[in-house]
């Protein structure tokens, strides 16, 4: 039986804060970017998936979530004179997805899952983020994030669980989050959320 769990293996070092925090400008550029897109993947589950009308109202809700905190975030980045920047790649990301598979049904479970480890790592980094930064508007606001993107962690879960018997997904999870953590582990830090 599988392991029921969606916990992350590897822990990010209290140190990537620091990198983190050093470029705080160019980090809360890329968390903008990050929340943009996460509403971009819901919508696009949507498109992806439409006869998994279970899981739409959920994926509905997830995209103006996260479209919610893309503008929570751009509006922190006026505030400090920021504007939006074009999109970077993403290697933590990019990693990961080379390992989803390319069946049908292999997909829809990789990229829930996927999702939901990222949505996991974002978590506990805001988490960090919020511990470590000097102001209390920018710690109340990673605070929030870091519960809300860690019930997301969970909704891509609990959705493909709608479709997928518990033991496939959680032996899946576990196998996409050990290699997660060997590409965490090797990725250099930089002053962004993955």
């Amino acid at each position: 039986m599988a392991r029921k769990s969606i916990d992350l293996i590897y822990s990010t070092p209290s140190e990537w804060t620091e990198t983190a925090l050093a470029d705080f400008d160019h980090f809360l550029v890329d968390h903008a970017n990050c929340e943009r897109k996460a509403s971009a993947l819901a919508m696009s589950f949507v498109v992806r998936y439409p006869d998994k009308i279970k899981i739409i109202p959920d994926l509905i809700d997830l995209a103006k979530e996260e479209l919610d905190h893309f503008d929570e975030a751009y509006q922190l980045m006026r505030a400090r004179g920021l504007t939006l920047a074009k999109d970077e790649q993403d290697p933590y990301v990019n990693a990961l997805l080379k390992h989803a598979r390319t069946g049908i049904n292999q997909r829809f479970i990789d990229r829930m899952l996927i999702s939901s480890i990222v949505e996991s790592r974002g978590a506990e980094r805001f988490g960090l983020v919020a511990a470590a930064h000097s102001e209390p508007q920018i710690r109340s606001f990673y605070d929030r994030l870091y519960k809300a993107e860690l019930k997301h962690a969970h909704i891509f879960v609990k959705m493909l669980l709608e479709y997928v018997d518990e033991d496939t997904v959680y032996s899946r999870l576990h196998e996409l989050n050990e290699t997660e953590a060997e590409i965490v582990e090797r990725l250099p830090w930089r002053a962004a959320l993955h």
